[in-house]
């Protein structure tokens, strides 16, 4: 306003003034223009810069407030670094205006092709670096299957990103993703929101008395004998009656415990062990595990995960079961939200393979999206166990024997060497040799080992009613294996002791079976470490005083004068020649320490040859016939000979 007054005074000043003389008023007339102009100007210019600042001062905002209001919208977050290196720094100047320019180029071509650019991202307001996450995002729910593994691949290679966009990701992802950045190798944990929080325990509960009341929640009936056995254990009253009840098994009077300790420690000491040994049994039956989520199930297990860190037998059972109750695709969700996703995306990347490969299975039965098969109890995959682009071009499955286990069975032989800390990568000791040596030498294999329950006496059976044949056995796993997808690739099998005998079962089984004839026509050979094809010495002799009354069906089915035995070698025998099976055998040459007192050759030569094939003896005793002691042992660089020229066209193709 003052500006303006001042002009027009000005104005009139020069239109009322006297004329001065003509000499002068030409000179005079400019000046006052020059004053005139260069006062408005100069008055303008003020007035604009203080409209501008303070323009600007009105519409801005704190970027601090800005953050700090943005990080309110999400539930886990960790403190955002104050580091102004971290955030100006020239790698952080210049990704962002990498993703500025991809920003540009994406919208340009969108306009081009006329097609939507991500409508979600067009009315979002996030910053440049936040883009790349939100379209990742967007890509991993697409339709083209192709598209959301790349966006699942590319997530999980991220190393860049804040621990909000982390978390932003966690919770906004579905199913799908979450369970595919589980079996991705190379995922940050940051991906996984912690578990929700558990709910308290009832008033004067204890996690043994919601253990019981869980199992006594499910149905009771059209149970196998086990089943029955393990419930019947888990809902007695006390551990001590459990342990008396245990012992009362071979006590002929009074309390059996101190007597069944004297004869061997009794297989679990708390109701807890018995109660997840149920529920294992219980959680292969589809209804069953209904039952389980619905009654809190999942929680309750959850707890007892985290509270038995330092017991591994624990957890592991715990893992059988949400592995098991994975096979069901109806409680997928239920099981996510519960939180067991990122408990299993840590197992997975544990240094023991035992947990690793237990969350694997489960994860893989979780993972529809890349996973057909349905890997059941005692079927675990040692390789791949992620997500992979490697093509698997055929199966090799590891089949251990009498009271062996699917992972300590195919163990590197122990040695002083493993005692060393001081000991290249190349020579450390390996807990599974298929796993580290043969997964590295032949990645286009798929690796599985099954296991299954032994014993040598029903004295010692974890189940006394659990007396199964080898034809029951092979049945049992022959099912499992076919739900796993063996058969749809070529397949070696690779079987150590009883094992072997399985392998001609089963394979004379799926002969006989239309629905399991590719099982039979893709097998290409077979492996057999010590195999007894003509009966075993170890059913001659009473191994230990334990042993001696009643030797399990097991040990029985492996005396020399067995006719199923007998029968069973001359079927496959026939079978195996017609089908032109390429076989290798290894047999061991000296004796094994049974007990502190007993030495004996448990598989001689002349049982160990199965008619076809090569035959090797090895300078080992029976338990280490399938454990070499080192990767360049004659021992497994035989096996890997015959897997690579046995495969040789199959991997080429």
């Amino acid at each position: 306003m003052s500006l303006a007054a001042y002009c027009v005074i000005r104005c009139r000043r020069i239109g009322t003034s006297t004329p001065p003389p003509k000499g002068n008023m030409y000179w005079k007339d400019v000046r006052n223009i020059i004053k005139f102009t260069g006062s408005l100007i100069l008055g303008g210019s003020l007035f604009l810069t203080y409209e501008v600042l303070a323009l600007k001062k009105s519409v801005t905002l704190d970027t601090q407030v800005v953050e700090r209001e943005k990080m309110k919208s999400y539930i886990y977050v960790h403190t955002v670094s104050l580091d102004k290196g971290e955030n100006h720094g020239f790698t952080y100047q210049a990704r962002k205006e990498l993703h500025k320019a991809v920003r540009q180029v994406l919208a340009t071509s969108a306009k081009i092709l006329r097609g939507p650019f991500a409508d979600a991202f067009s009315t979002v307001d996030v910053e440049d670096h936040e883009c790349a996450a939100w379209l990742l995002l967007r890509q991993s729910r697409s339709k083209d299957r192709a598209a959301r593994l790349q966006a699942v691949q590319e997530m999980s290679r991220a190393r860049h990103w804040h621990d909000y966009q982390y978390r932003t990701i966690a919770q906004a992802c579905d199913l799908r993703t979450l369970v595919g950045l589980a079996r991705s190798k190379e995922s940050d944990l940051r991906f996984f929101l912690p578990p929700p929080p558990l709910p308290s325990l009832k008033e004067d509960s204890s996690i043994e008395e919601e253990l019981r009341g869980l199992l006594a929640s499910l149905p009771q009936t059209e149970l196998d004998e086990c089943t029955q056995y393990f419930t019947a254990l888990a809902l007695s009253e006390s551990s001590q009656s459990l342990a008396a009840q245990k012992g009362g098994l071979w006590c002929f009077g009074g309390n059996g415990l101190p007597y069944a300790e004297s004869f061997g420690e009794v297989p679990s000491a708390t109701v807890e062990m018995f109660c997840l040994e149920a529920l294992v049994k219980h959680s292969e039956i589809s209804t069953h595990c209904d039952k389980i989520e619905a009654n809190g199930g999942l929680q309750l297990l959850q707890r007892l995960y985290h509270l038995h860190k330092d017991c591994p037998k624990v957890q592991r059972n715990v893992m059988r079961i949400i592995g098991n109750m994975a096979l069901n695709e109806h409680l997928h969700s239920t099981i996510v939200r519960s939180g067991w996703v990122s408990i299993l995306a840590g197992a997975m990347k544990s240094p023991y393979i035992m947990e690793a490969s237990h969350a694997a299975r489960t994860l893989a039965n979780l993972d529809r999206e890349t996973v057909q098969a349905k890997y059941q109890d005692g079927v675990y995959v040692l390789h791949p166990q992620c997500r992979t682009s490697q093509p698997i071009k055929a199966d090799v499955l590891f089949i251990h024997g009498l009271m062996g286990a699917a992972f300590k069975t195919w163990r590197q032989q122990d040695s002083d060497q493993a005692l060393v800390e001081q000991v290249s990568e190349e020579a450390r000791y390996t807990a599974c040799w298929p796993k580290t040596w043969l997964a590295r030498d032949c990645p286009a294999l798929r690796i599985i080992s099954v296991e299954y329950d032994t014993s040598l006496s029903d004295w010692r059976a974890r189940c006394p009613m659990d007396r199964k044949s080898i034809a029951f056995r092979s049945k049992e796993l022959l099912r499992k294996l076919r739900a796993a997808g063996v058969g749809d690739r070529p397949v070696i099998w690779v079987s150590h002791s009883m094992g072997g005998l399985l392998v001609k079962k089963m394979l004379l089984e799926a002969s006989q079976k239309p629905e399991m004839s590719t099982v039979v026509n893709n097998t290409r050979g077979m492996i057999f470490y010590s195999v007894p094809h003509h009966g075993s010495r170890l059913a001659e002799y009473s191994v230990n005083v334990r042993y001696l009354l009643f030797p399990s069906l097991e040990v029985k089915e492996l005396s020399k004068d067995s006719p199923a035995l007998k029968a069973l070698q001359d079927d496959f025998l026939q079978f195996a020649k017609d089908k032109n099976f390429q076989v290798l055998n290894f047999v061991e040459t000296l004796p094994t320490c049974i007990g502190s007192m007993i030495k004996l050759h448990v598989v001689p030569v002349e049982s160990a040859d199965l008619g076809i094939g090569d035959l090797i003896p090895v300078d080992v005793n029976h338990l280490n016939i399938c454990k070499p002691k080192k990767e360049d042992a004659f021992l497994y660089q035989r096996t890997l000979q015959f897997i690579r020229e046995t495969l040789a066209k199959d991997l080429e193709n």
